[in-house]
């Protein structure tokens, strides 16, 4: 494993890991336990920002890689990528919001966004580690650019 491949690694483990302790907290606040329903989301929470740092570090220092696989799918590929990435944005946003309702103990307003925010938090991991997949294990990467012209597809 090099550095081109080592970070995606890492901060792809960061997000799997952050969905399962949302997953865990979720099961948790179901069976009543409140403090331990809050510490599975610090934690979760924690892991999504050690995925930022990780991510955008790599997309600082390093570049991202760009799509390595058949030409045929790379359109698909770039609509899936943008798909994901926006998710991701929405993702972060309502989880700030979520977080921030639950810590000022507006329990009402933190359950409706938290069931929102947990679902859209599973498919952002699902379709982040879908692109790791995709650009690491099945296809070789690319080139390593900066994130717009891998974005774009340039």
């Amino acid at each position: 494993m090099d550095i081109f491949t080592v970070f995606p690694t890492i901060s792809t483990g960061f997000i799997v890991i952050s969905a399962v302790m949302v997953a865990i907290g979720w099961r948790l606040i179901i069976l009543g336990k409140r403090k331990a329903h809050k510490k599975a989301m610090i934690a979760a929470a924690i892991f999504a920002v050690l995925f930022f740092l990780v991510y955008a570090s790599r997309t600082v220092f390093v570049g991202n890689t760009s799509w390595g696989g058949p030409d045929d799918l790379s359109t698909l590929y770039h609509v899936f990528l943008i798909f994901h990435i926006v998710l991701a944005t929405v993702a972060a946003v309502f989880g700030i919001t979520t977080l921030t309702l639950g810590f000022k103990a507006k329990y009402a307003k933190h359950r409706k966004w938290g069931r929102v925010t947990s679902v859209i938090w599973f498919i952002t991991a699902i379709t982040g580690t879908a692109v790791y997949i995709l650009l690491y294990l099945m296809y070789p990467g690319g080139h390593t650019k900066p994130v717009w012209e891998v974005i774009l597809g340039a």
